[in-house]
């Protein structure tokens, strides 16, 4: 299969102090996605920040203005929005985004499937607050991107799915590495995937330093990836060398060929995802939910 290559230029974490190639201003990010496009990407997984403060930000407006610019020069990029947890506790907060609508509708939403510890703080993601987001994103056509950060998320997913509060085909990213949850090897990789429900794509994300080793090990084995500063800001281990997301993605682009593996485009994961084709329309096929599990992709 072609690789998946999930963009995330910016995060909640990256400041101007931590990295000058961070973008941050609704313009830089349009930059830096267009800039992504060029290299070759699949699908772009976005965070707003307050244009005045350089702090996260969950309000519609900001991520009109991202989705127009990116929309301005790629018609059916694959577009994922935050609907992060970490910093915004209210479910308005969190799914204000959901409502943008027309050329500015977001395709995707993440969707982390419980609450988690990084080094210095919570993201909480209490249970109905999952279900509450994941039936907001169906009444919507909004497809999730499901963030699992241990097996006993995937889990979740499969009683989301019973529950028919999302449905197959079903896209994952499966973060490694993070101080609480599951580390950056290939034995937790290995059960994460095995435990995916039928019909499941996903991509490998390393926190920080397992970036690289994610990435590679992804591409090795047949999946997709998340690469992008929001998750690591640095080039090598040693630290010594400040990446742009350009340079993170020219190296995966480089494993990539290496190992004979091809882009997957929009178009293609668009079909796969059973989103709408792009090009004016956007998020999940009406009905598309009503198709049934037909085995592992």
């Amino acid at each position: 299969m072609d690789l998946i290559i999930n963009f995330t230029p910016t995060g909640m974490i990256p400041t101007k102090a931590m990295t000058p190639y961070v973008p941050i201003s609704v313009q830089e990010i349009i930059e830096d996605v267009h800039r992504a496009v060029e290299i070759g990407i699949t699908m772009v997984h976005l965070h707003a920040r307050d244009e005045a403060t350089g702090e996260p930000s969950y309000e519609a407006a900001t991520y009109e203005k991202i989705i127009a610019g990116i929309r301005s020069f790629s018609q059916d990029l694959v577009i994922c929005v935050s609907l992060s947890g970490r910093n915004f506790k209210g479910l308005e907060q969190r799914s204000e985004v959901l409502r943008l609508d027309g050329d500015v509708k977001p395709d995707m939403g993440s969707l982390t499937l419980s609450s988690l510890n990084f080094n210095k703080v919570a993201s909480v993601n209490a249970p109905d607050m999952v279900q509450a987001l994941a039936r907001e994103m169906k009444a919507r056509g909004i497809a999730p991107e499901l963030e699992a950060f241990d097996a006993g998320m995937i889990n979740y997913a499969r009683y989301l799915e019973k529950k028919q509060l999302i449905s197959a085909p079903f896209y994952f990213n499966l973060l490694l590495g993070n101080i609480a949850c599951a580390q950056a090897d290939l034995l937790h990789a290995g059960i994460m995937i095995r435990d995916l429900p039928l019909r499941s794509y996903w991509s490998l994300a390393g926190i920080g330093d397992f970036q690289v080793p994610m990435n590679s090990v992804a591409i090795a084995m047949g999946g997709g990836v998340r690469v992008g500063l929001e998750d690591n800001i640095y080039y090598d281990r040693g630290r010594t060398r400040l990446a742009t997301n350009a340079d993170l993605l020219r190296r995966v682009h480089t494993i990539a060929e290496a190992n004979e593996r091809s882009l997957m485009t929009s178009a293609v994961l668009r079909r796969k995802l059973e989103l709408e084709a792009g090009n004016g329309r956007y998020g999940r096929r009406r009905g598309a939910e009503m198709v049934p599990g037909t085995g592992n992709l």
